[in-house]
């Protein structure tokens, strides 16, 4: 019984690593975003949806690893 309630807190630790995997997504689209507009301002108005559209993606992705961490602590 406790092998099984370790192995079910060491698989959601697990899950959760994608949470890092994500804030790095993210960060690296925002970094984009900045790079792209201190090298022409006038595509700002292109760049932006498209930044945010790769936030909503990056964030997605972890957020289903966040989901994926909760259903292994209290589903199973």
């Amino acid at each position: 019984m406790q092998l099984a309630l370790a192995a079910k807190y060491i698989g959601a630790s697990i899950a959760t690593l994608g949470l890092g995997g994500a804030a790095i997504g993210i960060a690296l689209v925002f970094v984009a975003l900045i790079n792209g507009t201190s090298r022409n301002p006038s595509l700002r108005a292109t760049l932006f949806p498209q930044a945010i559209l790769g936030f909503a993606l990056a964030e997605a992705c972890g957020l289903f690893c966040l989901m994926i961490s909760f259903l292994l602590l209290y589903a199973v």
